[in-house]
């Protein structure tokens, strides 16, 4: 990480933000990363390129669905001017509750609906090529990694996902 500090959202027109309702149903120091990423008008792109992470693992990291190591906190201390002594002092480094739903299903939020419906629609023809390629298995969860990119052509903007799970 570089000692300048960092500024700015990148790569969209504005920073997410932990909603209200959800505050009961994350970890307790989520609120506290989302605060100051709001205050530094920061991305989560901004801070994985700082934290040298994907973008999507540190999100996941605001939620509480992934766990810091002790690299992790220190430069989140440094990106966020939280003291390291007040993160540590908070579950973020415990195992995370990634079980834990924060969402009713089917989920009323439209994007993570279409998400949803992604599954539902085509679950098992994913499964069945799956199966094909691979023969009998899972894809992993936890030997996993994803990311979230965005393309541009004449019909507009769109949203490619990928996800790469170990089988």
């Amino acid at each position: 990480m570089s000692a300048a500090p960092i500024t700015g959202i990148s790569g969209g027109p504005q920073s997410a933000v932990l909603n209200q309702d959800m505050v009961p149903r994350v970890a307790s120091f989520c609120p506290m990363l989302f605060a100051q990423k709001k205050e530094k008008k920061l991305s989560f792109e901004t801070i994985a390129q700082a934290l040298g992470r994907d973008e999507v693992a540190v999100a996941a990291l605001f939620y509480g669905q992934a766990r810091a190591s002790d690299e992790d906190v220190a430069n989140l201390s440094k990106i966020l001017d939280i003291p390291e002594s007040t993160l540590k002092a908070t579950e973020i480094q415990a195992c995370p509750d990634r079980g834990k739903t924060m969402l009713e299903l089917p989920p009323k939020e439209p994007l993570i609906y279409r998400l949803f419906e992604i599954v539902q629609n085509y679950g098992y023809a994913y499964k069945a090529v799956l199966n094909e390629k691979f023969g009998d298995g899972i894809m992993s969860a936890i030997t996993f990694s994803t990311k979230v990119e965005k393309e541009t052509d004449e019909k507009g903007d769109w949203v490619k996902i990928t996800l790469r799970g170990k089988w």
